[in-house]
């Protein structure tokens, strides 16, 4: 227990471009079990900046039981200005505590699980909503998380017919676009108007506000993954099913389903989360579309860490540094 292992982000990488399939399954596993109440998983914490209104660091701690039984906390920036420099938007590490002891264990770097676990979390989402349908799938938003989401629908196995994408960026959305085609997809790019035509429509977007009209018109059976989470004007919703990750951490922070539970003063337009869905505890009302607003739960980057860490020690990629801890003994 004096040992720590640092995980570098090329070793994380491999092992999560290995593995998509082991990923999706570690979600799924983890949003049963916080259904099942096997998880702690408090308010994330944001840290801002005056002088940086668009940025801003987040801390996400959890505890996650069963096998995983490991206590974590990721670390995550957001810059926006980096784009501007070719840079990602976002950075990450997750620290991860024996839960036996409360001894840090190892340190990952992060940013490839962070958008791993959230294109795992919205892949579940979209199988669990459209079945084997075939599906014109639309992508608003072209940065590494809309890439990642298409990698991961494709993953899991989802009959997609064609993608368009849209992005204020052109030569963004040209990029996102030949990654859909690398995939065996076939892909264009397109206006907005288009894009929220399509049977499957993923948001994954850095807007602050929604700019989607409440007047939208929606069909029965369309599905929109709400991953940017203020798209949507609140009237939207209150027309669809709409399904969450966890109720008290997503209706906050002037989330769409947070600006609905202003707009009406009541949470009756929830119909229920993901891992309730998955257990088969409710059923949707097939003449509305399905809208899943996932807030990012800290349990989903504690469990695909956990995964990460157990394959990087078994294929030798951790790096391990004995004697970290200093004081082994209280006298």
């Amino acid at each position: 227990m004096t040992s720590f292992s640092v995980v570098p982000g090329a070793a994380v990488s491999q092992i999560l471009g290995a593995s998509p399939k082991d990923i999706l399954r570690v979600v799924t596993d983890t949003y049963i079990a916080h259904e099942h109440g096997r998880s702690v998983n408090p308010d994330s914490y944001f840290l801002r900046f005056p002088e940086k209104p668009d940025a801003r660091v987040i801390a996400l701690p959890a505890y996650l039981g069963g096998e995983v039984d490991t206590i974590g906390i990721k670390w995550i920036a957001s810059f926006p200005d980096n784009v501007r420099q070719g840079l990602p938007r976002a950075s990450a590490t997750l620290l991860l505590n024996d839960y036996a002891t409360g001894y840090p264990i190892a340190c990952l770097e992060a940013a490839g699980i962070s958008a791993a676990r959230t294109a795992a979390s919205a892949a579940v989402a979209a199988a669990a909503l459209v079945g084997d349908a075939r599906l014109r799938v639309a992508v608003i938003g072209a940065g590494v998380i809309a890439r990642t989401i298409l990698s991961y629908l494709h993953a899991n196995g989802l009959a997609i017919s064609d993608v368009l994408v849209h992005d204020l960026d052109a030569t963004s959305a040209d990029h996102l676009a030949g990654h859909a085609e690398g995939l065996g997809l076939s892909a264009r790019t397109g206006t907005l108007q288009h894009a929220l035509a399509a049977d499957l429509v993923v948001f994954a977007t850095t807007a602050a506000t929604p700019y989607v009209p409440g007047d939208t018109p929606l069909r029965p059976g369309q599905v929109l993954l709400n991953v940017s989470l203020r798209d949507l004007a609140p009237e939207l919703l209150l027309g669809a099913n709409n399904i969450v990750d966890d109720v008290e951490h997503c209706l906050k922070a002037l989330t769409s389903p947070h600006l609905t539970e202003q707009l009406t003063g009541n949470r009756d337009f929830v119909t229920g989360t993901l891992g309730g869905l998955l257990l088969g505890r409710f059923t949707l009302d097939p003449a509305k579309p399905t809208v899943f607003s996932p807030f990012g739960l800290g349990i989903l980057d504690l469990a695909v860490g956990h995964h990460v860490l157990q394959q990087a020690r078994a294929q030798g990629s951790a790096v391990e540094i004995p004697d970290f801890i200093g004081e082994t003994t209280r006298w």
